[in-house]
């Protein structure tokens, strides 16, 4: 595995574990598991409390890695850059970006991370983006998280990308994600869409709102009153 640690940061996805699992089989190593923290900011701090070198791999607990993924052939980080994001693909609309996608990270970075809506953005030094797909990002895995994956992306995306991605580019893609016809539970994925845009604009003049999108209880509960209670399993 190159000399890298590797950690699966899972929440109450009920895909994790055999996630977790196919990441193993893939990177050819113990891939440790950071599982229930709550809070987002927390949670990816905490990671680097559970790893024993500097740079590790880091998956969410929705990510898919493509069994073609080689370890060996990745380059550590250069010095300067905090954080390597390779592209996921999204089952819902054919976006292939960013979202969702595997990550090479600094453990003294999520140390010194900083405030940010989107956490990792708020990382010392340089982000890369890599051109290679990594895998699928399996968010679709109930009504619930596909529509969170909607709302909380498209809500950040409208809000303004804190990557410095250019407006077109949000635009692009936040129509994308409304859109969204493909795979399982994609309705709920596109009403998250729309209805984080709204989010955005309503709370545009009030950034402190924006800190509910990191709150898993709150995310429940508004899906809740807007959806029903919709089992988590499907």
């Amino acid at each position: 595995m190159n000399g890298f640690d590797a950690v699966l940061l899972s929440y109450d996805e009920p895909m994790a574990t055999s996630l977790h699992f196919r990441l193993q089989r893939t990177l050819g190593g113990t891939v440790k598991r950071l599982h229930g923290a709550h809070g987002m900011r927390r949670a990816y701090r905490l990671c680097a409390e559970v790893v024993d070198h500097e740079q590790f791999f880091l998956a969410d607990g929705d990510f898919s890695i493509d069994a073609s993924f080689g370890p060996a052939t990745v380059e550590p980080l250069d010095e300067g850059v905090s954080m390597r994001v390779w592209r996921a693909v999204n089952p819902v609309n054919g976006l292939t970006y960013g979202y969702g996608g595997l990550k090479l990270v600094r453990r003294s970075a999520l140390r010194e991370m900083g405030e940010a809506v989107d956490v990792l953005a708020a990382l010392p030094g340089r982000i890369e983006f890599a051109q290679q797909t990594a895998g699928i990002t399996r968010f679709n895995q109930s009504p619930f998280h596909a529509w969170k994956a909607g709302f909380r992306e498209c809500a950040m995306l409208a809000r303004g990308s804190e990557y410095g991605m250019a407006d077109d580019d949000s635009r692009q893609r936040v129509e994308a994600w409304a859109k969204s016809r493909n795979g399982e539970f994609a309705p709920y994925a596109a009403a998250g869409a729309r209805e984080g845009v709204a989010f955005a604009k309503e709370f545009a003049r009030a950034p402190g709102q924006f800190d509910y999108l990191n709150d898993p209880t709150w995310l429940r509960a508004r899906f809740t009153a807007a959806h029903g209670d919709q089992t988590v399993a499907g």
